[in-house]
């Protein structure tokens, strides 16, 4: 159980390159109405001027670590290591806080002090604005089927492991994670054998799921408007490119945990068809991109009972010669969107 909440909440920002974005990031750390015990920035081997801007505008209040680069996954172990709080948050170096987030998750951690680990609901910040949807929204149905409400409104927390559901959705960021400080030392901090490919955070949080209570905060207990407590930066122009090699890692890392982790043999079954599924769902945004290489590619990698006759045409047409699928492919594209809105 925490003593003083107030004074056990350290924070770590991976980062690297971001001199552009990460003031914006920090500056909302130490906006919170419930100051951090610590911020500690690991720079994973800037080549900008991200070193320069942490000891001009924020000497005394941040703690610089520098390392050579080797991945978000790497930054964020060291930053744990060398923690000294009972609780560590993660933020990355372009998202941001709002000022109530750190006192929301100290209040679910007074109201269930068994928590292990804890994620907020997050909204995506494109072009510099926060959007109106909001993450857990998306949730399937039934996804937050046992959540028990701990103290007040807007929190709650699993009582037993939730890895199924998360094989099918995945809400939850790094940047909305607060844990406990030794229970995350105790099963290795953050995955880092899944390497550098996109997506690589979801390997944790499937660790993590495999642990309870594990904690939910939905809005802030402490605030009058209900709203996400974390942005997360997308831009438009990269949007549905990022969707894709997002559905392509996360396959990849439930195809890598699936050989590694023996606790998730039970789960087999739905592993395999939520990696088709992802599969399935990056080649379809590969053809609208006209991305046909990436559609050649992934066919292959779907099992037969997942390779409808949409996706068997579609991957057909990226197999033809240039001038003729560009011809069928935007047919193809405009007769789905009229479909669409003729429903």
């Amino acid at each position: 159980m925490l003593a003083t909440p107030a004074a056990s909440i350290s924070v770590v920002v991976p980062s690297y390159n971001r001199a552009a974005l990460l003031p914006e990031t920090l500056d909302a750390i130490l906006a919170q109405t419930l100051p951090a015990v610590e911020i500690i920035v690991v720079d994973d081997g800037s080549t900008d001027a991200t070193p320069t801007i942490l000891a001009t505008r924020y000497a005394g209040q941040v703690k610089l670590i520098r390392i050579r680069n080797s991945g978000d996954l790497v930054a964020r172990n060291v930053g744990l290591r060398e923690a000294r709080g009972e609780l560590v948050a993660f933020c990355d170096s372009d998202d941001v806080w709002r000022p109530g987030f750190l006192a929301a998750m100290a209040v679910l951690w007074v109201a269930e002090p068994r928590t292990r680990v804890a994620f907020a609901d997050f909204a995506i910040i494109r072009d510099g604005r926060w959007q109106d949807a909001r993450k857990f929204d998306a949730a399937p149905a039934g996804f937050w089927s046992g959540l028990r409400r701990v103290g007040c409104s807007g929190l709650g927390v699993f009582d037993s492991p939730i890895v199924e559901r998360l094989i099918r959705f995945q809400p939850f960021f790094p940047s909305c994670m607060v844990a406990e400080r030794r229970f995350l030392l105790g099963i290795g901090g953050w995955d880092t054998s899944v390497g550098r490919i996109m997506g690589t955070d979801f390997a944790t949080a499937l660790l993590l799921a495999e642990h309870a209570p594990f904690g939910v905060v939905r809005d802030s207990p402490l605030e009058a408007v209900p709203q996400p407590l974390v942005g997360i930066r997308k831009h438009a122009n990269n949007f549905s490119a990022d969707v894709q090699a997002m559905n392509l890692g996360d396959a990849a890392i439930l195809e890598h945990v699936l050989a590694r982790r023996p606790s998730l043999a039970r789960h087999a079954a739905a592993i395999r068809d939520s990696v088709a599924r992802r599969r399935a769902d990056a080649l379809e945004l590969a053809f609208a991109r006209h991305d046909h290489d990436s559609v050649r590619r992934i066919y292959p990698l779907l099992p037969p009972t997942h390779r409808r006759w949409p996706l068997r045409l579609k991957a057909g047409v990226s197999a033809m010669p240039v001038p003729l699928r560009e011809r069928i492919g935007r047919t193809l594209l405009a007769l789905g969107t009229w479909r669409a809105r003729t429903g």
